[in-house]
């Protein structure tokens, strides 16, 4: 997979796919399994109006919510990996709206059983919950309790329920617009043309020549530029739809709506966003070195990617890949790197591009089936061997979490997912400073950990705080158009960048390219969450046995806590601003290195 030519589905070798039979051996047998669902769906409707007769009513009402719950999840997942494989298969599109279809006729059914449960007296729920059956559905009881003051009426859920197809047309149609319909045409690299795309995207804006980083950029937005009201329009449909489910269960904001649910104050999201502004001098240092290294009498916002060590190249096929990050992550044990890197040899992982492949990377656990991973690695980019620890961590949380829990109380939250594979991409860079050939290596790596520290703290941070102030505007009554998000966007780059830096008129079109933005108030959790790694690795590796022990809790606690009570298991308390400040100093420690290095 070393050639340049962005192959089609068929094209790629089945070993360098992920393996979906372990979810199902045909689309015939996913087939079946959806038409179950019906079923299942009034099996569990037949419980309707009796939550309250008595325990072992409630526990059978409880085991048919999980089968039917259990069934949605795989075939989902099925179908879902069909579709991130490849946008442009319209059986694939068919497919997954199929499931999203039946998704949202159980969802409409069930309505009534989270209103009906708040109604049973919570003293007569506690006793039955210390009842023999009930230890598999304790904590997602107490979950469900903690919504109570934002749950609706039997009615009202009904119709949130009928609507969450509908809620998603603004990502999905961003999504088919961004990964399939927009050409950004192709740039001339050593007399090889190279299509622009969201993967190649990192990789050309890395290449040392500055003409290829300025046509990729130019091609890149100004194809953005050509479609910038459609895209604002989509974000706004977003915001909107977000706004209106915070109002209509009766939060304070669409902040708090989507902080509620983990239990995690408002505080630490805008604590994050505060603390990350009284440390933008060392950020503005960065950016000043990056100009004097890179010999440049203006620096542009398609400079910050390359690195700044020029005379180091890379190359590590995707073997090669695993058997550093099985020897990056030895500390965690044998059990840990042999269960991931037998994983990404067979079967989990998805690795090269194809055409219409979603862009990016991701990990996607379900109770059944492998925890997937999805890549679009690339041989050249030392960053895809980073993002393959990164997705790895994912997939072993999830592994582990799998393992060690009930499928009620085995699913952990997006707060802590990023803990696990933030803290993999640390232990990888210690292993390669570790083990640099020279002083030039170490240079390398050293700049290339100050921009990805940068890129997960500094950067979607910013991204956090554009989000928040996108919801607020609406939220005071102010309409958001391509102008208020575009001039919105720009004010947080100048503030972020600093000074050095002189921005092109179309890189406020950035704001409007983010996948993330979709799912409202999730790129924070990059933040904290190499934050909370950072520190737990540190802990980790000057610590023994307990510490590590503790890590391990923390990834076999699946979602039998909340995130921050979790966290504390593994030894961080995220409720406080150290272990953001304390990243932010690792990351002024880098700048300092890297201004007496270069």
């Amino acid at each position: 997979m070393a050639d340049t030519e962005i192959k089609t589905r068929d094209q790629i070798p089945a070993e360098y796919k992920w393996d979906l039979t372990k979810l199902y051996a045909s689309d015939g047998e996913w087939e079946a399994d959806l038409k179950k669902v019906p079923e299942l769906t009034k099996n569990f409707v037949s419980y309707k109006g009796r939550l309250s007769e008595s325990a072992d009513v409630l526990l059978e009402a409880l085991h048919a919510d999980e089968a039917l719950d259990r069934q949605l999840e795989k075939v989902y997942h099925y179908a879902s990996l069909k579709n991130s494989a490849d946008q442009g298969d319209s059986k694939a599109q068919e497919d997954l709206n199929r499931v999203m279809m039946v998704y949202t006729e159980a969802s409409s059914a069930t309505s009534f059983f989270v209103p009906e449960l708040l109604s049973v007296p919570e003293e007569k729920i506690s006793q039955w919950m210390q009842q023999p059956g009930f230890e598999n559905y304790r904590i997602y009881i107490q979950k469900i309790l903690h919504a109570k003051p934002h749950t609706l009426s039997e009615k009202e859920e009904r119709l949130l329920a009928l609507q969450s197809e509908t809620a998603d047309t603004a990502s999905n149609t961003f999504s088919l617009l961004s990964d399939v319909d927009l050409d950004f045409g192709s740039v001339n690299v050593n007399g090889k043309e190279i299509p622009i795309t969201h993967s190649t995207w990192s990789s050309l804006e890395e290449n040392q020549d500055r003409n290829v980083r300025k046509e990729t950029y130019e091609k890149f937005y100004g194809v953005h530029e050509k479609h910038a009201n459609t895209l604002a329009a989509l974000y706004s449909g977003s915001v909107k739809q977000d706004i209106f489910i915070a109002r209509a269960r009766g939060y304070n904001s669409s902040l708090e709506a989507s902080l509620y649910g983990d239990k995690v104050p408002v505080s630490v999201y805008k604590n994050l966003i505060e603390t990350v502004h009284k440390n933008l001098p060392a950020l503005h240092r960065y950016y000043a070195l990056r100009k004097k290294v890179l010999g440049l009498e203006e620096l542009r916002h398609y400079d910050v990617y390359v690195p700044l060590v020029k005379s180091v190249k890379v190359n590590h096929t995707y073997e090669e890949a695993v058997e550093i990050v099985r020897n990056a992550l030895s500390v965690l044990g044998k059990e840990y790197t042999d269960t991931l890197c037998s994983g990404l040899l067979n079967g989990w992982t998805d690795r090269f591009e194809n055409k219409g492949k979603r862009s990016g990377a991701f990990s996607s656990g379900a109770y059944d089936g492998y925890p997937y991973i999805l890549l679009n690695y690339k041989e050249n980019s030392i960053r895809d061997v980073f993002t393959m620890a990164h997705e790895g961590g994912h997939s072993m949380h999830s592994w582990f979490s799998v393992h060690n829990n009930p499928f009620r109380h085995y699913d952990y939250t997006i707060f802590e997912a990023e803990v696990a594979s933030t803290f993999n991409e640390e232990l990888v860079f210690e292993y390669l400073l570790k083990n640099a050939e020279n002083e030039e290596m170490k240079k390398y790596l050293l700049s290339m950990r100050a921009s990805d520290i940068l890129a997960t703290l500094h950067r979607q941070t910013m991204f956090a705080e554009f989000e928040l102030k996108c919801h607020e505007m609406v939220e005071n009554g102010e309409p958001l158009s391509t102008d208020t998000i575009r001039s919105t966007y720009r004010s947080l780059l100048e503030q972020y960048f600093g000074p050095e830096m002189k921005f092109e008129k179309s890189s406020d079109l950035e704001g409007l390219r983010i996948p993330h933005f979709y799912n409202a108030f999730y790129v924070y959790k990059y933040a904290t969450g190499i934050s909370a790694s950072l520190a737990l690795v540190k802990r980790v590796t000057e610590g023994g046995e307990k510490e590590l022990n503790d890590y391990f809790n923390f990834l076999k606690s699946g979602g039998s806590r909340y995130p921050i009570e979790a966290l504390k298991v593994g030894g961080v308390d995220m409720s406080s601003t150290k272990p953001v400040q304390d990243a932010l100093d690792v990351f002024a420690g880098l700048v300092e290195k890297l201004e007496n290095l270069l």
